[in-house]
This record gives structure tokens, sequence and C-alpha cells, in this order.
């Protein structure tokens, strides 16, 4: 399966999920519920419910999960293939919040270029310096702002990763007519890594 086929999947399957009308519940304040809708979801949670559409529309995801580094604890967001012929790893790219305001943290998590941060950058060396033996990619799905827009952050993650490793053309997909108020829309984009 092909970078682009993978990326339109996913989008179609995070848009089925977001229509199930799910609610996130806060981390901070067990009691309270964020508005419905897929963007107010941790990157984990929303992988989850993305992956439980894909493997219903095709027989190729059922065995998606998570892939454990070579000589290491930590895990790849999402391997696909059974054996793995993808190992990619996923990050959210959310600049606002359930109500609207900014969430400026969400400029690290795919910018940084220090380890500890687990951004897209560090996925990105983290990835080229695996020993997988399969083709490997980063995603990163986010959702439009106002005086914010995504393409933004998309192109400056290019920017940075470029020296960081070798990143294939970008592939992209959108994610339209969600039911969230704030993240109603947005998109879905990938890169291969590609050896030095």
């Amino acid at each position: 399966m092909e970078l682009d086929q993978i990326v339109h999947d996913f989008a179609r399957a995070m848009e089925a999920a977001d229509s199930r009308k799910p609610q996130a519940m806060s981390s901070r304040t067990p009691s309270r519920r964020y508005q419905p809708g897929i963007g107010p979801f941790a990157e984990d949670e929303a992988i989850k419910k993305t992956l439980t559409e894909m493997k219903c529309g095709n027989a190729y995801y059922l065995s998606a999960g998570k892939l454990q580094y070579p000589q290491s604890r930590q895990t790849c967001d999402l391997a696909l293939g059974d054996p793995p012929d993808w190992a990619i790893e996923v990050k959210l790219a959310r600049v606002g919040r359930d109500n609207g305001t900014y969430e400026d943290a969400a400029i690290k998590k795919i910018l940084s270029p220090y380890a500890d941060d687990r951004s897209a950058v560090t996925d990105c060396v983290k990835l080229a310096k695996s020993r997988f033996p399969c083709r490997r990619a980063v995603l990163i799905y986010g959702f439009e702002m106002e005086d914010r827009p995504l393409i933004w952050l998309i192109q400056a993650f290019e920017a940075v990763a470029a020296s960081h490793a070798r990143l294939g053309s970008r592939v992209e997909a959108p994610l339209r007519d969600l039911i969230h108020p704030v993240f109603n829309c947005g998109g879905v984009f990938a890169w291969e890594l590609l050896s030095s």
C-alpha cells in the first residue's frame, strides 16, 4: 500500500469516527466532558478511534497496531501490514483548545529538536535511526484555527525536519465537515523517510 492511500484512508476514517459524536473527558477535571467530536481527543485515543474505522473498511488494516523499536522500550505509533511494511509515527497538531483559545504547546510537539519533547521532528530522527526493515513515515493530523493556518505549521515542520532527516514529498488529505464547533476541519499530512 502506498502512503498516499494510507493518508486518504486515515482522513476518511477520522471523519467516520468523528461522525459517531464521541465525547472526550478532560484529563484535568474528570467530571468535565469536551464538546462532541474527534478534535478534543488525545492523540492515542484519536488514533485508536480512527484505526477502528480503518479496520472496518479494509482488510489491510486488520493487523494495524504499535511496533516496538529494536533494542528499545519505545514503540512506534502505527505498524501496517503483516509483517509490517510501514512504521509510521503520528503526531497531533492542535493549536487550539476546545473553547477556541490558543494552545501554544502544540508548536513544540511538532517542531522541537529536543528528544525529551517527543516532537514530530525528533520522531523523524528516531525513525531514521531505527532498524525497522520496512518503509517509515511521519504522519501529522491537525485542525484549522482562525488566524493560525495549519499549513504554516506543516511548512515549518518540513523546514526544520529537513535538517534532521531526508523526507519524501508531502502527501495530504483534508478533514472536512467535522462536528466540533472549533475543530471542524483540518488535514492529514505525511512524508516517507528516505534513506540517506
